[in-house]
């Protein structure tokens, strides 16, 4: 029995766009890919300008979110694969994201003239 293995060529991803629900990646080949947000747990919980901040990597093999500590490939989306982060290490990495917001937001401050204030 022969059996060859057959090379695959994974096209480089040249375009990114995040919806509320939806990644859709525009590819080398032609091809434009869609995902389920759902399967990228930071992409989900991250907010529409992090979403929209990302960077190709790895000459377009794959995408990095900075603001969120993101790398997606473009063989994982096209095989299909969820995110492959743990249910652990996502909790922390949610709540040091809740920690450092609630540290960034100011604490609200009435304002003399406002109606408000008591």
């Amino acid at each position: 029995m022969n059996i060859s293995a057959i090379e695959i060529e994974i096209p480089r991803a040249e375009n990114v766009k995040v919806t509320g629900d939806t990644l859709t990646v525009d590819l080398s080949d032609g091809r434009t890919i869609a995902v389920p947000l759902e399967w990228f747990p930071r992409l989900v919980n991250a907010t529409p300008e992090e979403r929209n901040t990302w960077r190709l990597i790895g000459r377009g093999y794959g995408i990095h979110w900075e603001d969120i500590d993101e790398d997606i490939s473009v063989e994982g989306l096209l095989a299909g694969k969820p995110s492959g982060e743990t249910q652990e290490s996502f909790k922390k990495w949610l709540n040091q994201r809740q920690s450092r917001l609630t540290l960034i937001r100011p604490p609200s401050v009435k304002r003399k003239n406002d109606p408000n204030r008591k």
